[in-house]
């Protein structure tokens, strides 16, 4: 998939991006449930995830996953272009 790809090519020691690659696995596992079942939405919602997981990465020092699952889940949560608008995405049963 296109969010792993972006993990695995990103700038990081290996013992990093097995943390990085952890906390997505973690905080992905956390919303799928919540995101429209429509392929689109669940690879936008995935892309978003490893983008504000690198995002955390780059800023912060990576020593734990959990953690770092939580921040991007928190940070998800409060951004407008975030998981509420991609779990809003009508499936394809549901009109637009």
């Amino acid at each position: 998939m296109k969010a792993r790809r972006l993990i695995e090519g990103a700038s990081f020691e290996p013992q990093e991006l097995k943390i990085i690659t952890a906390a997505f696995d973690d905080a992905w596992e956390k919303i799928a449930p919540t995101i429209s079942k429509r392929d689109t939405a669940i690879e936008a919602a995935r892309l978003k995830l490893a983008d504000v997981i690198l995002s955390i990465a780059n800023r912060n020092a990576i020593t734990d996953a959990k953690e770092m699952a939580d921040a991007a889940l928190d940070r998800m949560l409060e951004e407008p272009a975030g998981i509420r608008a991609i779990s809003s995405a009508p499936t394809p049963s549901q009109p637009d």
